[in-house]
């Protein structure tokens, strides 16, 4: 990309010069180039600038979308009690399983959750891109992952589009627990701490209030939500971190310029952590696994988030 950025802007220079009176263009080196020189230099920068288009299709197309990337991040939560200090999550979403990701793609998350032996999983929604005929090669995929504190998942905005209820009885069967508007309690001994999960934000029917309807204010929570813009209106709830997935990532993210296109609620938090303003919430948005609408990746990797929790003051 870079290099097609930069062939263009040296043929562009070359059109903006004035020839001589003896029909050369002179380069700032004062070495001049003839008519015929230049258009054969032309050529062969046209057939670079077609060779790297097409390379640089080649590579969005075929590779970096089954190019998986295990991300490791540490969040520290002020709540978090101590005896869940290193704490582990495996947190993927977006799968998207249709035409163009089909479940053999994901053999490689089935390897490296099995590697990582996490305590626990959380799936963010949007299991199918469309078609609900690929619910039982999904309930087959996902039935090997397992964990010690379970596996929660919740609805995405393309689960919840006709699709609500064959998604979460095949997110069942395969043994993940799908927290409709509720919360799940973890334990180790006296100490507990809450994951949240609600519906859809965006198309689905969320109620935070009943989600999060008796845990206890000063407790450590984890909010499962499909699209990471609503964190803006949870950052004022007793929530300290919220899982998301949706944006992608952008799928497509250019140097110097970012993101082409992010889905709506997607745009503000649409990769990595974030710290909500004045708030005790933080978020952190996967680029997710499948691709939508088109089946690109462009320096946005499907992503495969290990976040390990660790209690603040406990840091050094």
């Amino acid at each position: 990309m870079i290099v097609l950025i930069a062939r263009t802007d040296l043929l562009l220079y070359f059109i903006n010069q004035t020839p001589d009176e003896n029909g050369d263009i002179m380069l700032s080196t004062s070495t001049p180039i003839s008519r015929r020189q230049f258009l054969r230099k032309s050529a062969q920068w046209t057939i670079g600038l077609l060779g790297t288009a097409g390379l640089s299709g080649i590579y969005s197309r075929w590779i970096e979308p089954y190019w998986m990337e295990v991300n490791p991040i540490t969040i520290t939560l002020a709540k978090l009690p101590p005896s869940f200090n290193g704490f582990r999550i495996v947190h993927f979403s977006d799968l998207h399983l249709g035409v163009d990701s089909k479940p053999e793609h994901l053999s490689e998350l089935v390897e490296q959750v099995w590697q990582i032996q996490p305590d626990l999983l959380c799936f963010t929604g949007d299991l199918l891109d469309h078609s609900t005929a690929y619910i039982p090669e999904a309930v087959a995929l996902l039935s090997q992952l397992r964990a010690p504190f379970g596996q929660l998942a919740i609805l995405g905005n393309h689960d919840a589009f006709g699709n609500r209820r064959s998604v979460t009885r095949g997110l069942s069967e395969a043994g993940f627990h799908v927290l409709h508007n509720e919360h799940a309690a973890l334990r180790k001994g006296k100490d507990a701490i809450y994951v949240a999960g609600i519906d859809d934000p965006w198309v689905g029917k969320p109620n935070i209030r009943q989600a999060l309807l008796d845990i206890p204010e000063e407790a450590c929570t984890t909010l499962l939500a499909h699209e990471p813009d609503f964190a803006d209106e949870y950052g004022q709830l007793a929530v300290d971190l919220q899982l998301s997935g949706h944006s992608h990532g952008g799928q497509v993210r250019l140097p110097f310029i970012g993101t082409l296109y992010t889905p709506p609620h997607g745009g503000k938090y649409s990769a990595g952590l974030y710290q909500i303003p004045n708030s005790r919430l933080q978020v952190y948005t996967t680029r997710g696994i499948g691709t939508t609408r088109l089946p690109v990746r462009f320096n946005c990797r499907p992503e495969l988030t290990l976040i390990t929790l660790a209690k603040a003051d406990l840091q050094h």
